[in-house]
This record gives C-alpha cells, structure tokens and sequence, in this order.
C-alpha cells in the first residue's frame, strides 16, 4: 500500500528482522515535503528496465489477444475508458448455489452459498495493483501469465513446477486493479528511487505541492477539488480509491467489478497484491473469523520458508487477533472479499526497492512475487488433498 510506515499488525517487526544484506535500516525523515510535477519528472533518472518488467498498461491487451491457453475478458472500464482485463486458466466447475455468502452463514450452512469442496481444484483469485504505482504486482502477474502459457516468465528462465501448480488449479488474474492509476504512474518503476518519489507518486499533492502522504492522503476521499494538486496513482481519473470505495453504494467502477467476479466465482484464496518501502509481508486480513486469520498465518509460515530458502528477505508471522476496538482496522476490499465469496482474503506487501529501506532489485521482485504464487497454489492444493 505504499506507506512509510507499515499497518500495525506487523510495524513494530520489520526493523527487528534478520534479513539479507540489501536490506538496510530506514533513514531518518528529512526530506522536502514539497515536490512540484516538474521536479517529480526531474527525478525520473533515464534508465532502461528490464525486458521483464511490466511498468505499463500501454501494451496488455495486445498481449492478451496473443494468448492460446488463457480466457480473456473485460470485467469494468474505467473512469478514464481503459478496461480491466481477466485472464482466467482452468475450467470453471459447476456447483450447485442457493444463497448468498451472507445469507448463507446467516443460515450456518456456508456450502448453501457454494459447496467449494464438492470442486475438484481449488479456485485462486490474483488481485493485481489497485495502487496504480504499485507495479511489482503488474509485472509478477504477467509473468505468471506467460509461464501458464510457455512454462517459462518473461526472463526465459523455466518455470515449469509453477505451470504444473496453476494447472491443477482455476486461476483467476486481474493483472490490472486500477489501469487509470497505473497509466499516470511514469517512473514505471520505483526501485532505486527515493521515499519522497514514492510519496510523490503514490499520493500525490495538495494544490500548494506539499505531499499528501499516509495516511492523511484518505481524509478526503473522492479525492478531487481545488485543494488537491498533482492526483496520485492510489485514485481513478475520478479521484476513488478502489481500496477504500464505498461497497455499499459504489463511487468507482473498479471495487464492483472485482466483488462481482468474486461472488460468482467463489475463490477458495485471495490475494490483493501491493507494495511498500520495507520487507515482503502478509498482512493479518480484518473483520474475518480468527479461523480465516490462521490460515493466512499457515501460508505466511510457507512463504517465508521459501524465501529463507532462496535468500531473500521477509517479514514476521502475522498476528491472529479479534479487532482493536481502541484502533479499529479499516474494512477494506480485503475485508470485503471475504464478507461477498468467503474466500480466504488477504494483502500482500511487496517491497519497491526504495533507497534506505528493502533494497531489493528487478530480478528479487520478480522472485518474490512468483515464490508468493508458488506458495499459494502449493497451499491451497494441499488443502484439498
């Protein structure tokens, strides 16, 4: 979620951890916090990215008509007119349904709604980047789409136990959550940029060029008037923040969209994929039963042993725990997720590469969001054995 500090349910580890030497502590605040649009596009150092990295809706749906094994759709259009593209694998299995998600525990018969264990692979939803400078997420899932079809990512390196996961398995991948955000983002990537380009970016400014900055940036939402300056990449052209829209009376297109699909679907586990300064984290998803809790507990377990095992860094267990009443979480589209498909929902923290904070590169990216999906397929196919 790009902030410069991390949500409470895993704040006070990610500086106590015992990580890979590109991760260094975080420096002092002591940056300008104005930043025009100019001075933005100064900092933008000429550089060409890897062939690898998708930093950019320019391009998708050419590559999506290129698929053969893929089905593609539009599920929204944005503000803006860009569409949000599905690309699904696996045949989606017919099971009875006589209720919805709500009525359904209403009735303390979760299966009225969809019997999940009458299907015979587990249905896994990948949320790309609703934060539209969040691009890690945009470019982990387009490799994933290539290595579903060629068993290979995008940096022709063979990726075939990933294949063979996804294919026991209905994928469902929203490669982009919130196109019009990422269209505005035009570093295309944040790794060894600075913290103020992040906030820059990300949230945007006020109308005198001061930073908006976390979390003060979701005090005024839409965010659109005459107090706001440059409009950062969390927001929709209409100014809506896709993680925090209104579910029950929708402002954006975005939010709906992904609900729909969800409550059609009925995902066994979810992921809304974002980025931050420090260490790769599975955050605890509120509002859910401590049960739903655990079990992302479970997959953090898994995905920290395999990046302890290929080297790169990672954050603590997260917390199971009945909501703070003192500080109470935000019910978010995570949370929400879980309340419209009950879906095992949660958010995953990628690092940017930010100078001073995780200073991972292209390449650990890359490895950190492709060993998130392995672990997740992995996870889910153990479950239903």
């Amino acid at each position: 979620m790009s902030k410069v500090i991390s949500h409470a349910t895993h704040i006070v580890v990610l500086t106590a951890l015992v990580a890979p030497s590109f991760c260094v502590p975080a420096r002092a605040a002591g940056d300008s916090e104005r930043m025009t649009y100019a001075q933005a596009k100064a900092r933008i150092v000429p550089r060409p990215l890897p062939d690898f990295w998708i930093g950019d809706v320019k391009g998708l749906a050419a590559r999506f008509e290129r698929l053969t094994k893929g089905a593609v759709s539009v599920i929204a259009i944005a503000p803006s007119g860009r569409p949000m593209h599905l690309v699904t694998y696996g045949e989606k299995e017919p099971v009875e349904r006589k209720a919805n998600f709500n009525s359904a525990i209403g009735a303390r018969l979760p299966a009225a709604y969809l019997d999940k264990a009458a299907r015979r692979k587990p249905v896994v939803f990948f949320m790309g980047p609703v934060h539209g400078h969040e691009v890690e997420a945009l470019t982990g899932l387009v490799n994933l789409i290539e290595i579903m079809e060629t068993g290979k990512d995008l940096r022709g390196r063979d990726q075939s136990r990933l294949q063979q996961l996804g294919l026991q398995c209905r994928l469902l991948i929203l490669p982009a959550g919130n196109p019009d955000g990422i269209a505005r983002f035009e570093p295309r990537s944040l790794q060894g940029m600075e913290r103020n380009d992040l906030r820059f970016w990300g949230q945007g400014t006020w109308s005198d060029d001061t930073l908006c900055g976390w979390p003060h940036v979701k005090r005024q939402h839409p965010l659109v008037g005459g107090n706001v300056g440059f409009l950062g990449c969390y927001f929709n052209d209409a100014g809506i923040n896709p993680m925090h829209d209104e579910f029950f009376a929708p402002m954006g297109p975005e939010a709906p969209a992904i609900l729909k699909l969800a409550f059609e679907e009925g995902p066994d586990l979810a992921v809304s994929l974002h980025s931050h300064e420090p260490v790769p984290a599975l955050l605890r998803p509120a509002y859910v039963p401590m049960s739903v809790q655990q079990d992302v507990r479970s997959l953090a377990e898994r995905y920290y042993a395999l990046l302890e095992e290929r080297n790169l860094p990672h954050s603590s267990l997260p917390q199971v725990r009945a909501e703070d009443s003192e500080s109470p979480s935000a019910f978010n589209l995570t949370s929400a997720l879980y309340h419209i498909s009950g879906a095992t929902p949660f958010t995953f923290e990628c690092p940017h590469g930010i100078q001073g904070f995780c200073e991972v590169t292209h390449e650990q990216i890359l490895d950190i969001q492709l060993t998130l999906y392995e672990a997740m397929l992995q996870h889910e196919l153990d479950k239903k054995r």
